[in-house]
């Protein structure tokens, strides 16, 4: 059997590993969506759950809620508008922002995605983590904290070696 490096790697390797649970979750959620009738990506769900939760929502602030770059969150919009699941609308108070809402559609598949979906998710995520919701979440959040607060590039320098 080949090693698994990415793993044996430890710290070396956290965002490869990441990425790599990262692909796993989406994929067997985007399974679990398929066999419930949802047919969406398992990416856009949190855009939905943004605006359900902070109400219309503009590109940028919708970047800001789900952590990702606003070209990013404009494509996903696009995606979303396309479905049928969002509407962009000019701000009443200040023409200039537009603002993204839930249509009735929208709005519909999130009613359902509450009662069925992301209760079926959660807790298969519950139960693959061992019913620890605690430590784990924390010790993400601490990581996500950290690196918000000072980035990989500006840690680690143990004497400055000259590049090779």
């Amino acid at each position: 059997m080949v090693e698994d490096v990415v793993k044996s790697l430890g710290f070396l390797c956290l965002g490869s590993r990441f990425r790599r649970i990262g692909e796993r979750l989406q994929a067997d959620t985007q399974q679990i969506m398929g066999e419930l009738g949802v047919s969406l990506q398992s990416a856009q769900y949190p855009f939905l759950a943004a605006i359900d939760r902070g109400g219309p929502l503009t590109i940028g602030e919708l970047a800001q809620a789900v952590g990702i770059s606003q070209p990013g969150a404009t494509r996903t919009v696009s995606q979303l508008l396309e479905l049928g699941y969002v509407d962009m609308q000019a701000s009443a108070e200040d023409q200039r922002r537009r603002l993204v809402s839930l249509t009735p559609e929208g709005q519909e598949l999130v009613d359902y995605s509450k009662r069925s979906v992301w209760p079926r998710i959660e807790q298969a995520v519950i139960e693959l983590c061992g019913e620890s919701s605690g430590p784990i979440l924390e010790q993400l959040a601490a990581i996500e904290d950290g690196l918000a607060e000072v980035p990989l590039t500006r840690r680690g320098n143990l004497d400055k070696e000259q590049k090779p």
